[in-house]
């Protein structure tokens, strides 16, 4: 894909916007959902060439590009050329609100039955920490969820959790069952 290439210039069933209704949002690049978000490129750069550029410029200092989203600030996005405060604020939006869908939690008294469903449950608590915790869910006898409570905070490499401790919580808030995590948050080199 060439950077100069306008969007309109290519055929509908190779536009971002396009191809996202024909298709879905899974068919689509990180560059093209970012260029959806930045509606019109800059200069020589079309949305998804200026997609592709801030994601190139995010990554020059860690891997991936998408961990570096999750970071990423107003100051770093509008260095990007033609990419203002507006551009910048829609893209910190779109960030926050998937990461807000992809953390919420299952109501109280949710029947924890399945891993992905203790995986949503313990996403807040969990994801995108700098630091390692431990945490539990803690269920009644019907594992229907209790409570989710983070046992300990570790260092960025390691978390330690007394037995002690995770049950004194369990008991503390009434459970008969629980369901313990630990997220290894740190880089696979």
């Amino acid at each position: 894909m060439t950077y100069s290439l306008r969007i309109a210039d290519l055929p509908e069933s190779e536009r971002p916007r396009e191809r996202l209704i024909a298709q879905g949002a899974r068919t689509l690049s990180t560059a093209e959902l970012i260029a959806i978000l930045l509606s019109t490129g800059s200069g020589k750069l079309s949305a998804v060439g200026l997609g592709q550029y801030i994601l190139q410029e995010l990554s020059q200092h860690q891997r991936d590009p998408l961990s570096a989203l999750r970071e990423v600030n107003i100051a770093e996005l509008t260095k990007a050329p033609g990419v203002g405060t507006a551009k910048a604020t829609t893209i910190l939006a779109a960030i926050e609100l998937g990461k807000r869908v992809y953390q919420s939690r299952p109501p109280e008294k949710t029947i924890i039955d399945d891993p992905n469903v203790a995986a949503a449950a313990l996403s807040h608590e969990l994801m995108w920490q700098s630091t390692e915790r431990f945490a539990v869910l803690i269920l009644d006898v019907k594992n229907r969820l209790i409570a989710t409570q983070v046992i300990t905070i570790g260092t960025a490499t390691e978390t330690l959790a007394h037995p002690r401790e995770i049950f004194r919580e369990i008991i503390r808030q009434g459970g008969t069952r629980a369901i313990v995590a630990t997220i290894d948050n740190h880089p696979i080199s």
